[in-house]
């Protein structure tokens, strides 16, 4: 009796850890590299909350700046998806990008900023060009809500 109820506990919790496996996304980029991301994006939400936003954004679109460390850098969307900095791609801020898909049809800056208005802060995985590499490659963001803003730091896997 005692081991039918053991066997049955254990596969219970086997198929709990299976259900909760299923339902979170695993990581995908290293440790070290999402670790990475995520300390970029806190380091320039500290940054705009102690010299305000439009120095923090002056900052963050800067090229080779404190916020741009070659293939990770941070770049900034509002919450109406205009871009608001963007270091590689300086054209790019004042531009709405909301409804414009990567190329496989996935709508990433949309869910990003949903994201953020939901959940305040998480990942959202996409395919985008690598500038090192010149080819398009899948890609997770990490991005985090401050204010009006969301700052986002992208990782390739």
């Amino acid at each position: 009796m005692v081991t039918s109820l053991l066997t049955g506990f254990f596969i219970l919790l086997s198929g709990l850890s299976l259900a909760s496996a299923q339902t979170q996304t695993p990581p995908k980029a290293t440790s070290d590299s999402r670790a990475e991301a995520v300390a970029l994006v806190e380091k320039a939400a500290a940054f705009i909350n102690q010299h305000g936003k439009e120095k923090g954004l002056a900052e963050m679109n800067k090229p080779g700046g404190q916020f741009d460390k070659g293939e990770i850098y941070v770049f900034v969307l509002d919450l109406k998806g205009v871009m608001a900095a963007q270091p590689k791609n300086p054209k790019a801020v004042g531009e709405k990008l909301t409804d414009k898909p990567d190329n496989k049809g996935k709508l990433f800056r949309k869910e990003i900023v949903e994201k953020a208005k939901t959940e305040g802060s998480g990942w959202v995985d996409y395919f985008y060009l690598n500038p090192k590499t010149g080819k398009e490659e899948d890609k997770t963001t990490y991005l985090k809500r401050v204010g009006d803003l969301v700052i986002c730091c992208g990782v390739y896997r």
